[in-house]
């Protein structure tokens, strides 16, 4: 687990109920520095949300980084919007902590956040943790020029389209996401819903306000998923845990194929054209095939 101290003699123990929610040798040091744990090794109602979530997107996560380890002796992964950066520290306690190769970026908007997260990383000793206080497309130019995984856990709004543009400029091995809120396209059908209402009616999918920002959503992951498998992506989608947990709940999972579709993209483009969002085609655009 490499720097992190033992529990010191006569700390609390985590009860029984705790230890059924965690893997084999996770570090309880590292969760009550995360404050997923409370000082006396317990959850609460909301840290135990979390760290379901987290612990169940590291079993689709690790397999990726296995393969990347695999194919060319090393591993980098690159995770986008990392707030606070729980999946970074918890992948290098079960992945990187056990090996000598291997490195996690973490790109977060919010300077205090990496501040914090740098201070954690040097005091667990997690060496090859790296971030950077930046935007996505900020880091562009800062980050590895060799990427085998690219993550984005509920990065708001555009950030995990840019997140998308950034795996797609590094080639990115598998890209992982789980995404948020994006306000853009639900935006644009509301924006053009008269004329769409008068032209089809597919527009009453969107006529009401809270089916319009629910079929913005849709669409936008849609829209994400064809754009991955036009760039040469298999991808697959599945819920990250049940939604009583959580309501961002969809699970994108891309791994390069170097199989571009055409297909997909020309799917992509009709979507854009039969629902009125032509003027989001550079937002999900594809390189000419």
């Amino acid at each position: 687990m490499g720097a992190i101290k033992p529990q010191p003699r006569g700390a609390s123990a985590p009860p029984p109920e705790v230890l059924a929610e965690l893997y084999p040798g996770q570090s309880i040091a590292l969760l009550q520095a995360l404050h997923i744990l409370t000082r006396d090794a317990r959850l609460n109602q909301d840290s135990r949300r979390k760290l379901k979530q987290v612990n169940h997107l590291l079993q689709f996560i690790e397999p990726l980084l296995h393969e990347a380890l695999q194919a060319r002796g090393d591993v980098t992964l690159v995770d986008h919007g990392a707030g606070k950066s729980y999946l970074g520290f918890l992948l290098y306690d079960r992945f990187f902590a056990q090996r000598a190769q291997g490195s996690v970026w973490g790109v977060e908007a919010r300077a205090e956040l990496v501040e914090r997260s740098a201070a954690l990383a040097q005091r667990l000793g997690f060496a090859r943790m790296h971030f950077v206080a930046a935007t996505v497309r900020e880091a562009m130019a800062t980050l590895p020029a060799t990427v085998d995984v690219v993550t984005a856990l509920h990065a708001c709004d555009t950030a995990t389209d840019d997140a998308i543009d950034f795996a797609l400029q590094r080639q990115a091995q598998a890209v992982v996401l789980v995404p948020c809120c994006q306000a853009e396209v639900a935006a644009v059908l509301r924006r053009h819903k008269a004329l769409q209402l008068a032209r089809t009616p597919l527009a009453e999918l969107w006529r009401h306000p809270l089916h319009t920002r629910e079929l913005g959503s849709q669409v936008t992951n849609v829209l994400r998923c064809l754009r991955l498998q036009a760039s040469g992506y298999e991808v697959s989608v599945t819920e990250l845990v049940g939604w009583e947990h959580s309501l961002k709940n969809e699970l994108i999972i891309a791994r390069r194929s170097g199989r571009r579709s055409r297909s997909a993209a020309q799917r992509l483009q009709r979507l854009l054209d039969e629902l009125g969002l032509q003027e989001l085609q550079a937002r999900f655009a594809v390189a000419p095939i």
